[in-house]
């Protein structure tokens, strides 16, 4: 009976993941940058539509993310894109962080299935949160600043 059971787990499972890309599955299963970063100069918690939240930390050396965070109660789609939004943002400079799209992670993800395309959005947005923290404590009010 177990065996049974096992061998229709994993039938449903390869099913399921086999609407994603090899880096979604990568991304999903080992995440890259989770924790949190203690003293960091901006951070988020952003929820999205679908009642998952992720938070972002990060810290800005000479204009540029230094280090770079996220963690999230979310699926494995929420979890990639934590991940690959992480990836993007890692050394470039705020400004450049701050052009980060939802299409770009998308597009670094391989695309995702469309009833999983808002885990994009909701990277992107606690990304550009993180950063507009990170300006207001600089004394600059807005992101565009």
């Amino acid at each position: 009976m177990d065996f049974e059971l096992d061998k229709l787990a994993a039938e449903l499972q390869k099913e399921v993941w086999s609407q994603f890309s090899e880096v979604v599955i990568d991304h999903a299963n080992n995440p890259r940058n989770v924790g949190c970063i203690e003293e960091a100069d901006g951070y988020a918690s952003v929820t999205g539509v679908c009642g998952d939240t992720i938070q972002i930390w990060l810290k800005v050396k000479d204009d540029s993310i230094s280090e770079i965070k996220f963690w999230t109660d979310g699926c494995g789609t929420t979890i990639a894109a934590g991940s690959m939004v992480t990836e993007l943002a890692r050394d470039k400079t705020v400004a450049e962080a701050l052009q980060i799209t939802p299409r770009d992670v998308l597009d670094a993800l391989g695309g995702l299935p469309d009833e999983s395309a808002h885990c994009a959005f909701l990277a992107a947005n606690a990304l550009h949160e993180a950063i507009k923290d990170y300006r207001k404590s600089q004394g600059r009010g807005s992101a565009r600043d």
